[in-house]
């Protein structure tokens, strides 16, 4: 056991995972956070969360997996819709995950976490830190982490130019939280629709803070009829949801005829560039902070990977700093720490640039083999569970041509 002091800014779903599991390892951890339990509650939705099983065992390992009855996502399915053919599926296919996944709404997890990190001796300190208050908590701990994705001390964090592909936006991002959905048939799906030039839809169910719901993912290319979403009110909000599927997704819309918002904070609008960030900020006073997670490795939603990159950040965090021992937490072990996550990360980002660029011909020959060949459809519905697997099949000209090839050798 040890004693050694850790403080960690941001009590969302990275900073949460880490904090429980070091105070389970032994260490002195103090967790900062600009909101309360009860605001948390009470406040807007912030995510769409859906967690594959790898990430969910992280959870499972700390004994966070609280909400063993809520709604299961059994599979992904995969449309493509062109736009030009309003109400065509020129490419359709389904397939179940080796396991299932699952989306907590974040307003019913991250209180339970807090409140279980309390129950098992850690320190909730509630505010909104700032600079100053990073050299107070430097000067208190061993090592301080960020995982605050967003405000003053999320700026510190300088952008890697040869990390990060895009500096704008690439979509208008909206979601929609909804009860009366009816449900999908033959078993339950994140439904991903692909409208090439407009943008993409996905759907899944979820468990929110008024129920069983379904979690309405719309993503607008710029400037795109799907980019419309800027001062709408919440039913507004829902409505224009309701037109882009009736005018570009029959299919999904007859699935909404009765739906209703789950709340009146269920809905969110934004836009942000996708972002490699360098991990070490340096302080006034000399003295380093290391980010994780969305501060450090910022994705765009398409594929996907927020909450799940949150998890497997944490748990290789964790496993470093424990492994550390007694050493120092100096500057190299903390480039260290990133690294090692970045050998995961590095093919999320790629795989989800990709997603965000116009369909390569390769990568839609492979998508629609996926239509008559259930192996590649189960490989590519379970990518989204370790998105590293696509770069030996689905990332590259080549690497696609010699996967389709190799099912033709086996005939």
């Amino acid at each position: 056991m040890t004693s050694r002091s850790i403080t960690i800014v941001g009590a969302g779903h990275s900073g949460l995972q880490l904090a429980i599991g070091l105070l389970d390892a032994g260490y002195d951890v103090t967790l900062i956070s600009n909101r309360t339990p009860e605001q948390l509650r009470n406040g807007p939705i912030a995510s769409s969360q859906c967690m594959f099983d790898a990430a969910r065992g992280h959870e499972r390992d700390l004994g966070l997996d609280l909400w063993p009855d809520a709604p299961t996502v059994d599979g992904i399915s995969f449309t493509v819709a062109p736009p030009q053919a309003q109400g065509i599926k020129a490419t359709s296919w389904a397939h179940r995950l080796d396991a299932p996944a699952q989306s907590v709404d974040q307003r019913l997890k991250f209180p339970a976490f807090m409140e279980l990190f309390e129950a098992r001796g850690g320190t909730l300190i509630y505010e909104e830190a700032g600079v100053h208050d990073l050299e107070r908590y430097a000067a208190k701990s061993e090592l301080v982490l960020v995982a605050a994705g967003k405000g003053e001390i999320a700026q510190l964090f300088e952008r890697d130019s040869g990390r990060s592909q895009h500096a704008e936006p690439q979509r208008a991002l909206a979601l929609t939280y909804v009860h009366g959905m009816r449900p999908r048939e033959e078993f339950s799906a994140v439904n991903f629709n692909l409208i090439p030039g407009v943008g993409e839809y996905f759907v899944f169910p979820a468990l929110t803070v008024t129920g069983p719901c379904e979690i309405m993912v719309l993503e607008g290319l710029p400037g795109s009829d799907m980019d419309s979403w800027k001062g709408l009110g919440p039913e507004e909000h829902l409505e224009n949801s309701l037109r882009i599927l009736r005018t570009y997704l029959p299919w999904e819309a007859e699935r909404c005829t009765d739906v209703q918002l789950t709340d009146p904070n269920g809905v969110l609008q934004g836009r942000y560039p996708p972002t490699v960030r360098h991990p070490l900020a340096t302080l006034p006073s000399g003295a380093t902070v290391l980010g994780m997670a969305d501060v450090v490795v910022l994705n765009d939603p398409i594929t996907g990977q927020g909450s799940n990159n949150a998890a497997k950040c944490a748990a290789a965090y964790l496993d470093g700093i424990v492994g550390r021992g007694d050493r120092a937490y100096d500057d190299a072990f903390k480039r260290g720490l990133f690294e090692d996550y970045w050998t995961y990360a590095k093919h999320v980002v790629a795989w989800t640039n990709t997603m965000l660029a116009p369909p390569a011909p390769h990568a839609l020959q492979v998508l629609g083999a996926a239509q008559e060949n259930a192996a590649i459809a189960k490989r590519f519905a379970n990518g989204f569970d370790h998105p590293p697997d696509f770069a030996d099949w689905f990332m590259s000209e080549e690497a696609a041509a010699a996967y389709l090839v190799s099912f033709e050798s086996e005939r």
